[in-house]
């Protein structure tokens, strides 16, 4: 299951149009009752956009989110792993909770590894679904088989979702 491909109506696929395709550096791959997923990056900033943009991208098709609006996200923990989870969790909440946001883009403005905590910033706008395709509901992040890994030039994260 690399990639999710959701039936798009015909004003879905007109805003995808308008706007440059997104270049996904993650995955989906199969887990019991949740969904793994998979992200990688040249730095492990972008390791950290990809994944959020791969739980987005589980929710709905991101390249129909126009990037209208910002949102900023400031996360913190205790090591890198409460950091990661920290992070997703509170991108999750800007979406369930607060104000429905669904970006079409998140950049990592600056991971602090002494302290742990990161600050980014998300382009999108809110999630409606007269506009958006529904994809899986994400319940929660888990720390359940969570990976990050920086040895190669390459850094990769592995993550496990609740759905």
């Amino acid at each position: 299951m690399a990639d999710r491909e959701l039936d798009l109506t015909e004003a879905q696929e007109a805003i995808k149009s308008k706007y440059p395709p997104i270049n996904k550096k993650y995955e989906y791959l199969d887990h019991t009752a949740d969904v793994q997923l998979h992200s990688w990056g040249d730095s492990l900033e972008e390791a950290f956009e990809q994944v959020a943009m791969a739980m987005f991208g589980y929710m709905t098709d991101t390249e129909t989110v126009e990037p209208i609006d910002t949102m900023e996200v400031e996360s913190e923990g205790d090591d890198l792993e409460s950091l990661l989870f920290h992070f997703l969790d509170d991108w999750l909440f800007k979406f369930s909770a607060d104000l429905f946001f669904v970006p079409r883009e998140v950049k990592v403005l600056h991971i602090d590894r002494m302290h742990y905590r990161i600050r980014s910033i998300g382009w999108g706008e809110e999630f409606r679904l007269s506009k958006h395709p529904q994809g899986t509901e994400v319940k929660a992040i888990t720390y359940s088989a969570m990976q990050i890994h920086e040895e190669m030039d390459k850094p990769h994260i592995f993550v496990i979702i609740d759905i």
